[in-house]
């Protein structure tokens, strides 16, 4: 049997049915095929613009690659798996169109900067989409906040009720963490941005192409300095899964909050039908497996981020074979991401609290003990440290007493220190707490509208209305 490999007259007999299994790549890759004609296009003119090839050929060839541009938008195209890759099947099929000038087409370039370049041009867009995704969970976020700026709920530390905050306050707290999230992404953006193609196999090319002329055609800053990094390099899709990892953590974090708060021993929140389900067995149950889903494809992020990780550990310059792994990682966590981002806004918007057992948690584990230590320093001029001590006797006190700190009486507070007046009992509701939380960054419901009308602008470029 003769080769039918595009890549020539090396091999005289065709592949064992395992090396073709393990070596095709059709099945994932056709997914750069958007990106693979544009680097062609970019290409075909630069070659022309240089003289290397004719004006009639240049013209055909793009002919041919509109045709196939097209058919690719329209789901026309039929990738071949006998062809190995995406590269192959639009080679192939340029050839089948236009006949010799196709084969004009891979002057001055390989494989090896054609794919590194389409691959950078893919995750470039990818990058681009969930900035957009992003987006919108920001603005479900701020919505929901500005609506809640003055919902009184618990703030937490180690799980326990710490201080009463708003429920504005936190879920401005996620906007902040997304943000930052968008600010990775887009930094990873700016460094992919270089154009490896015309690094050739591994060493450049003898032709006098012009690699500015076809960065600048693809939207790339610049090309890339050093033809063996062009074509070795894959930082830019391990810096995308690090990103989508914290990402990951980000949107499960929210999630297990959800969780939390919509259980029957919190009950802070409730889900509708169209994000909660039912228990096959017990007829009460009303499962937020949306959330829990959005936690649980934290693990794939996680593992798609250290499987690539552990390929690229060991390979020597430039480029191998193992460097075919990066792409069915790099999509699937982008897919996933996708999907997440849309149950999370989702969720947001499907959410409603319940501000009165907010409230009511809120009020609960002396969540003003903190405000009751700075009336003593504020009021008495009592060294922080021993207000410290004497709210610690106060809530020992109230505890004993099986009541709140607010609910002692004047001659209870002045059994722990006489120098305390009614004026103490005006700080020790869960609203007057959160009122004097004022400080830039903190839970005051005035300083929530300013944060939501801020990130509006800072985030969305939103102007106030």
């Amino acid at each position: 049997m003769t080769s039918s490999k595009m890549w020539g007259g090396r091999f005289s007999a065709g592949p064992a049915a395992v090396m073709e299994a393990i070596n095709v790549s059709i099945e994932f890759d056709q997914r750069l095929a958007k990106q693979d004609v544009r680097g062609s296009r970019a290409h075909c003119a630069m070659l022309v613009a240089q003289g290397i090839i004719t004006e009639a050929d240049g013209l055909a060839i793009q002919e041919g690659l509109a045709r196939i541009e097209k058919d690719i938008a329209t789901s026309a195209f039929h990738f071949k798996r006998s062809l190995e890759d995406v590269h192959m099947n639009i080679e192939s099929r340029l050839a089948d169109l236009i006949g010799a000038p196709a084969g004009r087409l891979h002057t001055a370039r390989s494989r090896n900067d054609q794919v590194a370049t389409d691959f950078r041009m893919w995750v470039r867009a990818a990058i681009e989409t969930l900035d957009e995704e992003l987006a919108k969970v920001q603005r479900a976020l701020i919505d929901k906040a500005e609506k809640h700026a003055g919902s009184i709920m618990p703030g937490f530390t180690h799980l326990q009720a710490a201080q009463p905050v708003t429920f504005g306050h936190h879920l401005m707290a996620y906007v902040e963490m997304f943000g930052r999230d968008r600010s990775r992404f887009n930094d990873a953006r700016t460094r992919l941005n270089e154009c490896p193609l015309g690094a050739g196999a591994i060493a450049g090319t003898s032709f006098p192409i012009d690699r500015h002329m076809t960065a600048e055609k693809l939207s790339f800053d610049q090309p890339m300095h050093n033809s063996m990094d062009a074509v070795s390099d894959r930082d830019f899709a391990l810096e995308f899964l690090s990103a989508a990892a914290i990402l990951s953590v980000h949107m499960s974090r929210l999630a297990e909050e959800m969780v939390i708060w919509s259980s029957a021993q919190f009950g802070f929140i409730k889900f509708t039908d169209a994000f909660s389900t039912g228990s096959s067995m017990m007829p009460q149950k009303r499962n937020p497996d949306a959330a829990e889903l959005v936690r649980g494809k934290t693990g794939r992020i996680f593992g798609y981020l250290f499987g690539l990780l552990t390929v690229m550990k060991g390979l020597p310059l430039t480029y191998s074979k193992d460097m075919q792994e990066d792409k069915e990682a790099t999509f699937a966590a982008f897919d996933t991401l996708e999907l997440c981002l849309a149950a999370t806004v989702g969720l947001i918007d499907d959410m409603k609290p319940d501000t009165e057992k907010m409230r009511a948690s809120a009020s609960a584990g002396f969540t003003t003990a903190t405000d009751f230590a700075d009336w003593l320093v504020q009021k008495l001029n009592i060294p922080f440290r021993e207000a410290h001590h004497i709210t610690g006797a106060a809530v020992k006190l109230a505890d004993g007493k099986g009541v709140d700190l607010g609910e002692l009486s004047l001659a209870d507070m002045q059994s722990v220190e006489p120098r305390i007046t009614q004026d103490v009992f005006s700080v020790l509701t869960v609203e007057a707490s959160a009122a004097s939380r004022k400080s830039f960054g903190g839970t005051a419901p005035d300083n929530v509208r300013a944060q939501a009308a801020a990130a509006r602008k800072r985030f969305l470029k939103e102007q106030p209305q």
